[in-house]
């Protein structure tokens, strides 16, 4: 739980901030020193400090994690190098989801209309298959649907609908996500060939 008026104190518990400070040195000497490949051990470090990680994950070593004991990260999901995923409050990555270079996923903000400020932290959840591409930010509260493609830099501080394509300042739904059946894209590589 976090304190509701920042006026009177820190917004987390001293057990928070020294999960925090420990998992900081974790990350620093362990976590990012580790060779890109590595992603079972980066998996096995998260695990340590409490995420929900599937099989085949694969995370970078230049992922930024405030808090893993917030995170779920569901079979084979990429995270790109350079993402942030600010979790005071739970980010769940879906299945097969990708989670591009540099995407920044805030899963907390202020009560700016308060004059304590406090914390507000609200959930994220990146659906299955949904891919979220370069330098996005994706705000509290948000769910990008499944399927759904999130273009480079975009906004999203609404949720996003199923297999759609998304992007803009703010986020927007573009046009259907189609997807290639396999057999249509080995057609077109043997008339290639």
């Amino acid at each position: 739980m976090h304190n509701q008026n920042t006026i009177t104190g820190p917004s987390f518990s001293l057990k928070n901030r020294i999960a925090r400070v420990i998992w900081g040195i974790v990350e620093t000497l362990f976590f990012r020193s580790s060779p890109r490949p590595l992603h079972s051990w980066r998996s096995f470090l998260l695990r340590l400090f409490g995420a929900k990680v599937g099989r085949g994950v694969h995370v970078y070593p230049r992922v930024k994690i405030w808090a893993p004991w917030n995170l779920v990260l569901e079979d084979e999901c990429g995270i790109g190098n350079g993402a942030i995923l600010y979790s005071q409050g739970t980010i769940t990555i879906g299945r097969r989801a990708v989670v591009s270079q540099g995407v920044h996923l805030c899963a907390g903000t202020h009560d700016y209309t308060h004059p304590g400020f406090p914390l507000i932290t609200k959930p994220i959840v990146i659906g299955e298959m949904a891919w979220v591409a370069a330098e996005a930010f994706v705000h509290a509260g948000v769910e990008v649907g499944e399927g759904s493609v999130i273009g480079a830099r975009s906004v999203v501080t609404k949720s996003t609908p199923g297999w759609m394509v998304c992007a803009g300042h703010p986020c927007k739904p573009i046009k259907a996500r189609i997807m290639a059946s396999e057999n249509n894209i080995e057609n077109e590589v043997l008339v290639l060939n």
